[in-house]
């Protein structure tokens, strides 16, 4: 991949909302990466960040980026 070329790389990530308030959010894909911040919005803006940055590292580093593998699935527990 060339300096020029840009490449689409999609990653679930979970946020929680904090009990003290703000959102803590993480992508389980990029071990380690997570982030925080007092709205969804800004939450979003960071996390989004803090994923560039980590795969910004590993392609200068020559690192495989790492592939998702999560599997979603809603359950309903009736109790």
């Amino acid at each position: 991949m060339s300096d020029n070329t840009k490449q689409i790389y999609n990653y679930t990530v979970i946020l929680e909302k904090e009990s003290d308030g703000g959102y803590h959010a993480f992508c389980p894909a990029l071990q380690g990466c997570h982030s925080q911040g007092d709205t969804f919005e800004e939450t979003i803006v960071n996390i989004t960040e803090a994923m560039e940055l980590y795969l910004e590292s590993l392609i200068a580093d020559h690192q495989p980026v790492p592939k998702e593998d999560l599997i979603f699935k809603p359950l309903n527990i009736l109790i």
